[in-house]
């Protein structure tokens, strides 16, 4: 008789696509879970499946619209009612990161109050994906598995780019540790663009701290949502004499008119991850999967082996 599986894989409606390829890397089937959507937009969620002792995970990013942060909220609840041994709540895109300190009097501090409230949900603990800032592991008062697209990127890398003339960019100052961990582990140079904003997704003024005259660049980033800042730096670089100019960014929130600024920005390339589900047509666009990375998280988690040890560059 075979042994029943110790833990479970259930998905929110719309990581659902990501679920699928995370189970297919564990050789398993994604739970099953019904979401009913009433005419009023509340909707409730029920397990079609026994979750009595089991470690169950629940695949779900945070990206607008909230609806997916609610719905992970009652899959939480559901769980730890129907009695599972652990809920992992699997977040590869964490919304409201950007939230993470008070920049200015009067403001929420949103990552912390997301946090309390998956606490609060009944979460007993996380895997999530390049965060905006690392110290928002600390809001939270369970253990925080903290992955990085950094090993399909670089795969991504050296077997496409080429390496002997690259760059390695940031497009603001707040990004320079992330670029100079590439750029570290690749042994190329890197720069920084400084940037002033007027307002949110709204930059006033730009400029390039170092030489790309002749050089392939590379700009690294976590989120790209209005494309603004991205394709105003990819300018920037051919500007000041740059070969080519492409971006990485591990998250695709992609806010119109994203795509339509990249389409008409002078980067030749923009690789980004499919934490997010990217829906739009751009021929500028190559989506990697993390599926891979997850699958293989989960499957420590499991274990109680090391996470560490999957980090190509931290």
């Amino acid at each position: 008789m075979s042994q029943p599986t110790p833990f479970l894989v259930f998905s929110g409606t719309n990581s659902r696509y990501l679920a699928e390829k995370i189970c297919t890397g564990l050789n398993c089937p994604l739970g099953n879970m019904i979401i009913q959507h009433f005419a009023d937009g509340e909707f409730s969620v029920s397990y079609e499946e026994s979750i009595r002792g089991k470690n169950v995970f629940l695949v779900q990013s945070t990206f607008p619209n909230s609806d997916n942060l609610m719905e992970l909220l009652l899959m939480m609840d559901a769980a730890k009612r129907a009695s599972a041994n652990s809920i992992i709540a699997v977040i590869p895109y964490f919304g409201w990161a950007r939230q993470d300190r008070k920049d200015k009097p009067r403001v929420s501090i949103g990552a912390k109050l997301i946090a309390d409230i998956l606490g609060v949900a009944g979460i007993d603990r996380l895997i999530t994906m390049d965060l905006h800032a690392d110290q928002i592991q600390g809001f939270f008062d369970v253990p925080v598995d903290h992955l990085y697209a950094s090993s399909v990127f670089l795969e991504y890398i050296k077997s496409t780019l080429p390496i002997e003339n690259l760059i390695i960019a940031t497009p603001d100052v707040g990004g320079t540790k992330r670029a100079n961990r590439y750029s570290t582990h690749l042994g190329v140079p890197m720069v920084i663009c400084h940037k002033s904003r007027k307002k949110a997704n709204e930059v006033e003024e730009m400029r390039i701290i170092g030489d790309v005259a002749g050089k392939d660049v590379l700009l690294i980033d976590d989120i790209v949502d209005t494309a603004g800042t991205i394709t105003k730096a990819a300018d920037l670089m051919m500007e000041n004499g740059a070969k080519s100019v492409r971006a990485m960014a591990s998250h695709a929130v992609m806010s119109d008119p994203a795509s339509l600024r990249v389409d008409r920005s002078m980067l030749s390339e923009i690789i980004l991850t499919d934490s997010i589900p990217y829906l739009m047509n751009s021929k500028k666009v190559t989506i990697l999967s993390i599926a891979g990375i997850f699958a293989e998280a989960i499957r420590r988690v499991c274990l109680n082996e090391s996470i560490s040890s999957l980090y190509t560059i931290k």
